[in-house]
């Protein structure tokens, strides 16, 4: 074997004249490269898909319906909410009181605690044979159609649970007709805070951009 023989060929091969096989290495470079890239997209795919499902189930990215259409917007910073509907204050309803119950009193106590509340008092007394221990809840709400645009919604935020009704009355007083399931009526606090929420309605979602 000549000395110029690359050890490991065991003599297969010998190199005469001026040109030497050159022994090159595998192509692990250009595999490492390769894959390399291909981990670098996997990752990218892997982290998009994680910020999509994120959007969905915090709520960040547009609300989609089944259908995959755009549903309604959140209402956008700085929106404004839209001007509240005249409701009139406790000093220009007048409330007639009537108890329906077997328990005497309650129209007179009930009375004297809308009178401090700001509420004007009409009538108090028995209630009409028509509703006398026939009304099975908290309170009935009686009034005339007109009532229900704002005089029950401010008149009911003081006793909760309270039914409405409408008659053919010509006036515009409303009546109280406390019902056998009345304990008492809601707390101040309650009730001043259900009144300002009234007055407030919730902002709205302004019209969403088309895409």
């Amino acid at each position: 074997m000549s000395m110029l023989t690359p050890p490991g060929m065991g003599g297969k091969y010998r190199i005469t004249g001026d040109v030497y096989p050159r022994m090159r290495r595998p192509h692990r470079r250009r595999r490492i490269v390769l894959a390399s890239a291909a981990a670098v997209v996997v990752l990218g795919a892997a982290g998009w898909g994680t910020l999509q499902l994120v959007d969905v189930f915090t709520g960040d990215g547009p609300t989609k319906t089944t259908a995959g259409k755009q549903a309604d917007c959140k209402p956008a910073a700085g929106a404004t909410a839209p001007p509240a509907a005249a409701l009139p204050k406790p000093a220009q309803i007048t409330v007639n009181v009537y108890n329906a119950t077997p328990r005497s009193g309650l129209a007179k106590t009930t009375a004297d605690e809308l009178k401090k509340r700001g509420f004007k008092i009409g009538k108090v007394g028995n209630a009409p044979a028509a509703y006398d221990k026939k009304v099975p809840g908290a309170g009935l709400l009686l009034g005339a159609t007109t009532a229900t645009k704002g005089v029950f919604p401010v008149l009911g935020t003081q006793l909760k649970g309270a039914t409405t009704k409408t008659d053919t009355r010509a006036t515009a007083d409303v009546d109280l007709i406390i019902g056998t399931a009345f304990k008492t009526l809601s707390p101040k606090a309650t009730a001043d805070a259900a009144l300002v929420a009234l007055a407030k309605p919730a902002p709205t979602a302004k019209p969403c951009a088309k895409s």
